[in-house]
């Protein structure tokens, strides 16, 4: 039986889809935003281009680089994570923008399975 190892991304991910079905929109979007923050730091590893020291600004920045290989939708998708966290959202938005999350942590995932060479 092959064991299915769990990134942090998709931890929040869990986390954040309890959250919303409970109700609690501010916690849920806050655990989204944690995913995508995670997936774009998972991202950066398999292009190797991760700071020493992960800040709001660092992630930024590697956000972009990956949107210059990976294309601009990169950026859109952290640009929702970012707006989940930062804004109150009526529930159609918060749908949308969380389909862009988990769209951005399936990426991280294609990314770290092919460092494992698990592709």
């Amino acid at each position: 039986m092959k064991k299915i190892l769990k990134s942090p991304a998709d931890i929040y991910l869990e986390e954040a889809d309890e959250l919303l079905e409970k109700g609690d929109i501010v916690q849920a979007s806050e655990k989204y935003y944690k995913a995508a923050e995670e997936a774009i730091k998972t991202i950066s590893v398999y292009f190797k281009i991760s700071p020493e020291n992960w800040t709001l600004a660092s992630i930024n920045r590697a956000a972009l680089e990956i949107s210059k290989v990976l294309g601009g939708e990169i950026l859109d998708y952290w640009n929702s994570a970012t707006a989940l966290y930062t804004a109150t959202l009526d529930q159609d938005t918060l749908k949308i923008l969380i389909k862009d999350v988990k769209r951005l942590v399936e990426i991280a995932n294609e990314k770290y399975n092919e460092l494992l060479g698990r592709s």
